[in-house]
This record gives structure tokens, sequence and C-alpha cells, in this order.
């Protein structure tokens, strides 16, 4: 019997041990102690999944009452991108990676997942990654058409090795993590 994987990321969030993942309504201004704005921030490559699998995922998280942090939604023109991405990073429970072909084309991307992971580490943040028609292997390694976008903006950044390396190291840590393989089906 076949499952939605939108339908099995929802019950995989609600079996993570100290999650408190419950429908609630989100009041942004009101934020008492220990309390996020976000139950979940969903990173993700634009491009390749926010018309059709991602947006989907989101819809379904939202329907279930879950506030979810989508760039497209939440961010206002004439904010600061990277200020407001760290904020909601640091203001959410989980973090959802989907990882696609591109995803590593992109230093915003990555620059999310480095945040995501220093989150992990330090503070136990919850993450799922989801590999969304692209190999774990080839996130982790950077090789196939993944390691070939790396390879790209690895040229970019030559003069700030550390940062590639810092990326290079989360794509590994999140390849290695439990996890959902989707083949493109939207």
């Amino acid at each position: 019997m076949a499952f939605n994987p939108v339908t099995l990321i929802l019950f995989f969030l609600s079996l993570i041990p100290g999650a408190t993942l419950t429908p609630r309504t989100c009041d942004p201004s009101f934020r008492g102690p220990g309390l996020t704005t976000y139950d979940v921030f969903l990173s993700f490559r634009g491009g390749d999944t926010r018309q059709h699998f991602t947006d989907h995922l989101y819809k379904a998280l939202t329907r279930a009452g879950i506030p979810t942090f989508r760039d497209d939604d939440e961010i206002r023109i004439g904010e600061n991108i990277e200020l407001e991405i760290q904020k909601a990073i640091q203001e959410s429970k989980s973090s959802i990676i989907v990882f696609s072909k591109n995803y590593s084309s992109s230093r915003w991307c990555l620059d999310e997942l480095l945040m995501i992971m220093e989150r992990r580490r330090t503070v136990g943040h919850l993450v799922f990654p989801v590999f969304y028609d692209v190999d774990p292997s080839e996130v982790g390694n950077q090789t196939g058409q993944f390691g070939e976008e790396f390879a790209k903006l690895e040229i970019r950044f030559k003069y700030q090795m550390e940062r590639v390396e810092g990326w290079r190291r989360a794509l590994k840590e999140a390849a290695n993590m439990e996890r959902m393989v989707l083949e493109d089906r939207y």
C-alpha cells in the first residue's frame, strides 16, 4: 500500500520524542519564555520544489494547524532576508530540509543548513531531511548533479574555504540522519 509522502512526514513529526508539534494558533506578537513562533522551518531550493512537493507539504502542515515558516509567505518586502531567516530558524522547534538536485547551487540554502545543523548540535533542534529526487549519498559526498552544482558554488567562494568546509560537514551530517527519500512524482 502506497502512502502520500506528506502524510508520512506529518506522521513522522508526531513520533519525534519530545516534540510538541500540536495544532495551535500562532500569534508572533506574543512570545513568552520558552515559546517558539513556528513548529517547522522549511528549507528548500525554490526552483526545484516550490511549486510541487514543498507547496503540498506546506499546505498540509498549515491545514493541520502546524505553524510553518516558508520564506515566500513570511518575509515582507524590504526586510533583511538573512536576518529574518536566522530569526525564523531560532524561533522554530524543528526543520524539514528538502534536498533536491539544485539545493547546493544556493548559498542561501547552504547557510540555512549550517544554522539548522548548528542548532541541532547545540540545543537539540529537531531535523528531518527529505531527499527529493536526489540520492542521500550524492548529498553527503557532493557527487552527481548535486556535486556539480556544489563545485560551481565552491569556485565562487574559493576565498571562503572555511565556510565551504562547513557546508560540506553539514551536508554529510544531514545525509547520514534518519530521512525520507522520494522520487519526483509531482
